[in-house]
């Protein structure tokens, strides 16, 4: 598979994966009470620490024989799958409330963005995601720029104009979708692994 082909993919993966995530619901919430760009730099900076943090993990797992590789892989893929798919209950989001910043200045909302995000999304499904495609693919940049492309779509929608969208799609197809994908990917992985 080409880079360009890989990054589509891992876009399109991690994209609907993160649109039900709890990350989006906070670019939201951030988004309706602070200046819009400020929340992004935020996001987009913990994002892209979050990556990098899967980038390895995954260059790490890549390490293990192919099908292994494959098998773990598909494994996470099925979990995940199953993650988008069982029901939450509402202590989940408690854990992840912010202290709100003490004025509006770009470096405060900035800064709260980010600890947020960066709290929330570690050890994250989009997280375990990425390093799995990065430890599937030999092209951690594609995979890479995939996934911090993808969230940081999330997060702008979020921000922009999450509840338009949510007027439109209801949240339930948008959570099947994604776990679809993940369940045809962990197939894929797991017959690479058995077939070898």
């Amino acid at each position: 598979m080409n880079p360009l082909s890989i990054a589509a993919l891992t876009f399109g993966v991690i994209f609907l994966a993160e649109l039900p995530d709890k990350t989006a619901l906070a670019s939201l919430v951030l988004g309706t009470k602070y200046r819009a760009s400020y929340v992004f730099a935020g996001i987009a900076a913990a994002f892209a620490v979050q990556v990098a943090l899967a980038l390895v993990a995954g260059s790490l797992l890549a390490m293990l024989p192919q099908r292994w590789v494959e098998g773990v892989t598909g494994l996470l893929f099925l979990v995940g799958a199953v993650m988008l798919l069982w029901p939450k209950g509402d202590e989940e989001d408690e854990g992840h409330a912010a202290k709100e910043p003490s004025s509006n200045s770009f470096w405060k909302v900035a800064g709260a963005s980010f600890v947020l995000v960066a709290v929330a999304e570690f050890g994250d499904l989009t997280q375990i995601m990425t390093a799995n495609l990065a430890a599937k693919y030999a092209s951690p940049l594609a995979v890479g720029l995939g996934a911090w492309l993808a969230l940081c779509a999330v997060g702008g929608i979020a921000i922009l104009g999450g509840q338009k969208l949510l007027k439109h799609v209801p949240m339930k197809v948008i959570v099947r979708v994604a776990a679809c994908v993940m369940l045809v990917l962990s197939a894929f992985s797991l017959g690479k692994a058995i077939v070898g």
